[in-house]
């Protein structure tokens, strides 16, 4: 992109804390928002680190909740929410990954109280405003300022037992968030360059965490391109690919970062003729081919690449197709339903991407 077209960029506030050890800082964090009685949200894989956690940190004052699921269901953001109100709850504290953090933005959506954000993942999701729900299998999103965390804390030492497949799927999936941001419709050279230096950072770091998953400098390279690839997608509008993996998700309850991991590189190659400057610029930072050589990154990280294999049945194809068209929405390539079908039906089947002309 050139810098002598028109943009509006819009930097989303957020007080970002970055390095190894940083946990140690949540405390003060909670001090300066003025939180002095917490709610504590994770999977139920995290519990005894949140009470742990709860208890250092605030003591009995504290509410746990350790259920948070994929998709951010609201049937479970109303049983926390009863929490929320019994204990006279102040603020959220969120540990993990894009469940945890899509329960947190549920509840400030709900409450506007502020949220402290500890990232287990490369989800990237922390540095957005957006929110998905999901109510009787249909996914919705919206954006707001009130779901934008007030604080993230990024702390490399909470990723180092990320075991190397969730770390691949987890990564694919934050790059997915810079792919498509280099062709948004509000583009603009701030994301761009987020976008280059989050893909690059995140498709060097990966393999390094595969080959060796206690390599500290990988997982603070891998949390850095997360990062970055969480804020495009907090500043730009996306397309195509987040629209499928939503309607999967919802529809089909499939798994999130591993749905993300398998589409990319099918829905670059269906937009790849209408994004020349994406292409370019993915096609320098690979040097060749993008939509082949992000197929070959996730076979050299062992990330699945068929979506059968991740639990979509094979009539999903049809239901996807269907639900991708429902509501219309901003792509660089116009969306025909016999071209997204094919898209659809080789991403279930694990074939090559193909490109749409």
């Amino acid at each position: 992109m050139s810098v002598t077209h028109s943009f509006v960029y819009t930097a989303n506030p957020a007080r970002v804390l970055f390095g190894a050890g940083t946990l140690a800082l949540l405390s003060a964090e909670l001090e300066r928002l003025g939180v002095t009685r917490p709610i504590f949200v994770g999977t139920r894989r995290q519990e005894a680190m949140l009470r742990d956690l709860a208890a250092d940190v605030t003591g009995p004052a504290a509410q746990v909740f350790a259920g948070a699921v994929m998709h951010t269901p609201v049937t479970v953001t109303e049983t926390t929410m009863s929490l929320v109100v019994q204990g006279g709850v102040d603020g959220i504290v969120a540990l993990g990954g894009g469940s945890t953090i899509g329960l947190g933005k549920a509840i400030a959506l709900r409450t506007d109280l502020p949220q402290v954000v500890l990232p287990t993942t490369y989800a990237g999701s922390e540095m957005t405003p957006i929110l998905g729900e999901t109510r009787d299998g249909v996914k919705t999103t919206q954006s707001s300022p009130k779901v934008l965390p007030e604080v993230v804390i990024y702390d490399v030492d909470l990723t180092i037992g990320l075991p190397p497949p969730q770390s691949a799927t987890s990564g694919l999936n934050a790059m997915a968030h810079a792919v498509e941001a280099l062709y948004a419709r509000d583009r603009n050279p701030m994301t761009e360059m987020m976008a280059v230096e989050g893909i690059r950072a995140l498709a060097d770091a990966l393999p390094r965490i595969v080959r060796a998953p206690s390599d500290r400098a990988a997982r603070s390279d891998a949390l850095y391109g997360a990062w970055l690839c969480g804020s495009c997608l907090g500043a730009v509008g996306m397309a195509l690919h987040h629209k499928l993996c939503h309607v999967l998700g919802g529809s089909l309850n499939l798994p999130h970062a591993e749905t993300h991991a398998i589409v990319l590189p099918h829905a670059l190659a269906y937009n790849a003729a209408a994004a020349p400057e994406a292409m370019s610029s993915l096609g320098k930072l690979f040097a060749g081919d993008p939509v082949m050589a992000l197929v070959e990154l996730a076979r050299q990280l062992g990330a699945p690449t068929a979506l059968r294999d991740i639990g979509m049945p094979h009539e999903g194809i049809e239901i996807a197709t269907r639900a991708a068209l429902a509501n219309p929405y901003w792509n660089p390539q116009p969306l025909e339903e016999d071209k997204l079908r094919t898209l659809i039906a080789r991403a279930w089947a694990g074939d090559p991407p193909a490109r749409m002309t």
